[in-house]
């Protein structure tokens, strides 16, 4: 992210360890956010290029993970971006299983979204307010 531009999108300690163990036996991976019920609530996570975004996404922010050459594409539906536009989101994971499309399935965890709202100096730099 530029010094300018606040980030929209991070990722805890955890959930950057689960990204580097995916990203080291699947490739490269992004992230998809749909704003559906039940796990389409979820960020999923692909292998990069699986999931085909178009002009009812919106790509949040490429996320820097330490140890992760290529950044993670997060992207999110438009609808449920006009929902969330106001909000700084953290993927976690947790224990439990989520849905089977998404890479860490099989790991018995799942991503999570934690989310806060903006400040109004971050909003401003969105040009949000």
């Amino acid at each position: 992210m530029s010094d300018t531009t606040p980030e929209r999108v991070a990722v805890t300690d955890e959930a950057a360890q689960l990204l580097r163990d995916l990203v080291g036996r699947h490739g490269p991976v992004m992230f998809h956010q749909s704003g559906g019920c039940c796990d389409g609530s979820a960020p999923m996570c692909f292998p990069e290029g699986e999931f085909m975004t178009g002009d009812a996404d919106v790509l949040l922010q490429d996320l820097e993970v330490d140890g992760i050459e290529k950044p993670i594409p997060f992207w999110m539906s438009v609808s449920q971006y006009e929902y969330w536009k106001h909000t700084h989101l953290t993927v976690d994971v947790v224990k439990g299983r989520g849905s089977g499309f998404s890479l860490e399935a099989p790991e018995g965890v799942r991503f999570l979204i934690r989310s806060r709202l903006m400040t109004a100096p971050e909003l401003e730099a969105l040009r949000l307010l």
